[in-house]
C-alpha cells in the first residue's frame, strides 16, 4: 500500500484552505503537511520543514500577496528539486499557464475542479509523474503550442540565451559542481543572491533542475 501523499497548501483565502485540507484528506491517501498564505511563508515554512518533512507536491495558488504563487514556484524550484508544484488557481489565461509551467510547475489546474479530480492528479502525479491539466488547461496549452514557429525555436536554442555575465560565471561553476552555498562564497555574495540568480537562469534556459541546466550549458557551449 503506498505511502500517503505529502502536500501543501498554499492560499491567501483562508476558508479556501481550510476547506481543500478537510475534502482532500478524506481518504486517508493524503495528508497536509502544512498550510501557507502566500508564497513567502510558504518558503519559511520549507526552510523550517527539513528534509524529512518536506511536502511531496505543493499546492499552489497563483495571486497572492508578498510573493506570488508563481515566483514561490520559480525559486522553489530550484531550491527543492524533489518536490512537485501543481498549480490550483481560477485563472486560465496564457501568460500565466505559460509562466507557471517555465517555473516549474508540473500541472495545472482550475480550482472549480471536483476535488476527486484533484486528488486523481496528485496520485498521477506520484505513480507516473504525470502533467495533470484541466481540459481547458490543455487546449490552451496545444493551442499555444500550435503558435509556435520554428524561428521561435531557433532564437530559444541559437544564442547564448540573453544570460548576465554575472549568470555566465554562477552557471559555470554549478558545472563545475558547486552547490549555490559554495557558490556564495566564491563570490562574495549572499546565498539569497545566488538563488535568485539560478532561478533567472533556468528561466532563461528554460530548465526546472540543476541537471537540466548543467546540460544545457555543455550542450550550447554557454561556459
Amino acid at each position: 500500500m503506498m505511502k500517503p501523499i505529502k502536500i501543501a497548501i498554499v492560499d491567501d483565502n483562508r476558508p479556501n484552505r481550510i476547506s481543500l485540507a478537510e475534502r482532500i484528506t478524506y481518504d486517508g491517501s493524503v495528508v497536509v503537511q502544512f498550510t501557507a498564505n502566500d508564497g513567502a511563508q510558504f518558503l519559511q515554512y520549507m526552510r523550517e520543514a527539513g528534509s524529512e518533512n518536506l511536502p511531496h507536491i505543493a499546492l499552489m495558488d497563483i495571486e497572492m500577496p508578498f510573493v506570488n504563487g508563481i515566483e514561490a514556484v520559480n525559486q522553489a524550484s530550484v531550491l527543492y528539486p524533489g518536490v512537485k508544484f501543481l498549480m490550483l488557481t481560477v485563472f486560465d489565461d496564457d501568460e500565466k499557464i505559460f509562466e507557471a509551467i517555465k517555473a516549474g510547475a508540473i500541472g495545472y489546474l482550475l480550482k472549480d475542479e471536483k476535488v476527486s479530480v484533484i486528488l486523481d492528479g496528485l496520485h498521477q502525479i506520484m505513480l507516473y509523474g504525470a502533467s495533470p491539466m484541466s481540459p481547458r488547461i490543455a487546449r490552451k496549452a496545444l493551442e499555444m503550442l500550435g503558435r509556435a514557429t520554428i524561428n521561435d525555436l531557433t532564437n530559444a536554442t541559437g544564442n547564448n540565451f540573453n544570460l548576465s555575465d554575472r549568470e555566465k560565471s554562477i552557471l559555470k561553476l554549478m558545472v563545475d559542481g558547486l552547490d549555490y552555498r559554495n557558490i556564495a562564497e566564491e563570490l562574495f555574495v549572499s546565498p539569497h543572491t545566488v538563488r535568485n540568480h539560478i532561478a533567472n537562469i533556468y528561466n532563461k534556459l528554460h530548465v526546472t533542475s540543476k541537471a537540466q541546466a548543467i546540460k544545457m550549458a555543455t550542450k550550447n557551449n554557454l561556459v
